[in-house]
């Protein structure tokens, strides 16, 4: 019995002799590294004494000597055959330790706040691999809201030098059966509306959830993207993410829903392969925001503190954009992007548009764009967007096509050079549209001659979009090859002093510190999808913990019409949130850059109420997070960068709640003239989604609100500082 006893302990010893420990700066959060018998790497983290992370396994398998393995057997290291070539996930043990700490507070160019602390205690691990001379370093940093990881490959002997990626086998061991909200795992496609339901729930639930997608690829009946929200039962948030995606593929994550352990699942190339490395050279970070309270997953600025300081000497020529756009009457279908039906194909160069008869529809004409730049003018938006305007269209998606686009021809009924002179008689900046129909080849051919066209006719930002399945055939949208594309289409727009607005581009990552001329991206269900059937009244309660952890979205916002049969009487679509509601998302999915996505003679209908959109800041010196609940309800206020005025938005769910506020973020002494843009009580997103109210009131930093919100409602406020004139007659709250 003793002999059991002192192996027991020694058993127990061995394991966690390696052992090292690294807490957060505010002591809340504890991580603990250790090498486990047969030398696997192993990290958990644990909460304010709560396992968060239970123990998880870290490392890489290698493409090797051996035979590809069927699916399903991936997941189980423990089953396949061996190869030393194969493995970097066993035999190591810990070479080397160092530990450090580290606090800046650097400036953002644009962002939800002016300035963002940087701090963490970091401990870095260098792993020898026995039987081998490789090398593995895996960095963590522990921040007071979450830890971040990742791993590095430093300068070696030749046993590792080039190797590629057959799986990363990073896992996350969850503690129980936590409530999620997730979209299904796709290479090719973010754009679903969230479930929620349990872990165990997500196997019977992912058929449902994959909806049609013009290009989408599944791949496992547990697999979801990042970034995951979750929620334990002792109510602790939980959310699961990567930063800093360069060179590399981006990260899903794959369910064992017996063990309730996630492992990352990179994305493949066309050959199957999930990453080509050479060292020295890093992974992205993986990231864990954890908190007790829902506030702080929307407050953690993790995400951007782990990518690189900014790249961009001068940034004065990243401007924050408000804008209007030929877009939604296409999307809607009362238009056109297209400018004939007398082509059944196009080659560029060879068609001839000239003897072509027009067909009516097209959106993008000098007339029409004209009423744009009108519009933008008469009400101080910054921008005008215009897609269609180039030829091509007629046969642009759907053809696995190359040569679709030139990107600097445009259309007989598009005139280029009067409606250049005439926005800049206006003051008003032109967006340029450059939709790649996923023919990535062809964009990197023409890219610096568009870039340089949008240079010499003053076209400040570019929307570019990747509709369709990628050419090169057989890539996905978010593997290593597609993501370096992203990376050099924003490197290259820099050269330019160019801003770009991705769309159907990878999930962002915090990128946007690094180089802040991303200024925005699509990358997930955007309003679009409110012509396309509509989508779920709480999707906009959801983005905030998921999609935008990774940087602001494209989200094009301002539906104020709701009956999509009012544009095109064949789209029986109906957007599923009241018309407050829309006036909130500018707060609560802030964004450098933002739409007014209806039409104009539709604002000229709601001027009262297009006055927010028209007040509305969009870059802040400081955020603060009232209220907040994944999936139910989001409320923020935010001050806009260098002046004394705030703007509150509160974003609700399905059910109608009351949003209380205290304005004690409000500085002290100050009155502000509050502009309240509210639901009536009898205002549903379905049944009466523009019944809205407005009303002045005087606010202080004592002053208290209490304002119902209806469902797939929400409440939104303009705060002004006012002198005691300004005030005068005004009721005070």
């Amino acid at each position: 019995m003793k002999f059991k006893i002192v192996f027991i302990v020694c058993v127990l010893f061995s394991q966690l002799i390696n052992a090292q420990e690294l807490v957060s700066p505010n002591g809340n959060l504890k991580m603990v590294f250790s090498v486990q018998n047969g030398g696997v790497p192993v990290y958990e983290l644990s909460y304010k004494g709560k396992m968060v992370i239970k123990p998880s396994k870290l490392g890489f398998e290698l493409r090797g000597q051996q035979e590809t393995v069927e699916f399903g057997s991936e997941m189980d290291m423990k089953n396949q055959v061996k190869d030393p070539k194969s493995s970097l996930y066993d035999n190591f043990s810990v070479a080397k330790t160092q530990t450090s700490t580290f606090d800046e507070t650097w400036q953002t160019v644009w962002g939800e706040e002016k300035e963002i602390r940087n701090h963490y205690n970091e401990l870095a691990v260098t792993l020898a691999q026995s039987g081998t001379k490789r090398q593995m370093l895996i960095r963590f940093r522990l921040f007071n809201d979450g830890l971040g990881f990742r791993y590095e490959f430093p300068e070696q002997d030749r046993d590792l030098v080039y190797f590629v990626i057959k799986e990363e086998r990073t896992q996350f061991a969850m503690t129980g059966n936590h409530t999620a909200w997730w979209i299904p795992g796709d290479y090719d496609t973010q754009e679903y509306d969230y479930t929620k339901s349990r872990l165990s729930e997500i196997r019977q639930l992912q058929s449902d959830a994959i909806t049609d997608n013009l290009s989408q690829t599944s791949f496992s009946p547990t697999g979801v993207q990042t970034s995951l929200q979750m929620k334990t039962d002792e109510d602790i948030y939980i959310n699961l993410h990567e930063a800093a995606l360069i060179n590399y593929a981006c990260m899903h994550l794959n369910l064992d829903d017996k063990n309730m352990i996630f492992e990352s699942w990179l994305t493949p190339d066309a050959m199957g392969a999930k990453g080509y490395m050479q060292v020295p050279c890093t992974s992205p970070w993986r990231t864990i925001i954890v908190s007790d309270d829902a506030r702080n997953i929307l407050a953690s600025r993790i995400t951007l503190n782990l990518n690189e300081p900014c790249k961009i000497e001068d940034t004065s020529w990243i401007k924050p954009t408000k804008y209007v756009g030929v877009w939604w009457e296409m999307i809607s279908g009362k238009n056109d992007w297209s400018y004939t039906w007398d082509f059944p194909a196009i080659q560029l160069g060879i068609t001839d548009y000239t003897k072509a008869k027009p067909h009516g529809k097209h959106g993008a004409t000098t007339a029409n764009v004209k009423r744009y730049i009108d519009f933008a003018a008469a009400h101080g938006l910054d921008g005008v967007l215009v897609e269609g305007w180039n030829i091509g269209w007629e046969d642009w998606f759907g053809n696995s096509k190359d040569y679709v686009f030139d990107f600097v021809t445009p259309y007989p009924d598009f005139n280029l050079n009067e409606i250049r002179d005439y926005a800049k008689n206006k003051d008003v900046k032109m967006i340029m549209h450059h939709e790649t129909s996923a023919s990535v080849r062809n964009y990197e051919r023409h890219i610096d001659a568009a870039y340089q066209f949008m240079v010499d006719n003053g076209y400040p930002a570019v929307k570019s979009g990747y509709v369709g399945d990628i050419i090169p055939r057989g890539e996905n949208h978010y593997s290593q090859w597609l993501v370096n594309h992203y990376q050099y289409a924003i490197e290259k727009a820099a050269e330019y002093k160019i801003m770009v607005n991705a769309h159907e581009a990878v999930r962002p990552t915090g990128i946007c510190r690094t180089w802040p001329n991303l200024i925005s991206n699509e990358s997930a269900r955007g309003s679009e999808y409110q012509a396309f059937g509509g989508s779920k009244p709480n999707h906009t309660t959801v983005l905030p913990f998921t999609r935008l952890i990774g940087g602001p979205m494209d989200y094009t916002p301002g539906l104020f019409e709701n009956n999509i049969s009012k544009y095109n009487p064949n789209n029986s679509s109906w957007v599923n949130t009241t018309l407050v509601n829309q006036l909130s998302l500018y707060v609560t999915m802030s964004s450098p850059l933002q739409m007014a996505a209806d039409l104009p003679e539709t604002y000229e209908r709601f001027m009262d109420a297009f006055q927010f959109i028209k007040d509305v800041a969009l870059d802040w010196d400081k955020s603060v997070y009232i209220e907040a609940e994944p999936g139910e309800y989001v409320t923020v206020a935010r001050k806009a960068k260098g002046v004394n005025n705030w703007f509150v938005g509160s974003t609700n769910g399905e059910v109608g709640r009351n949003v209380n506020i205290s304005f004690d973020f409000l500085e002290k002494g100050k009155n502000y003239i509050a502009t309240i843009y509210a639901d009536n009580k009898d205002a549903h997103y379905k049944t009466n989604p523009q019944a809205y109210n407005i009303r002045k009131v005087v606010v202080t930093n004592k002053s208290k609100l209490t304002q119902y919100t209806a469902p797939g409602g929400g409440m939104a406020i303009s705060l002004m500082e006012a002198d005691n004139t300004q005030i005068k007659g005004l009721k005070k709250l």
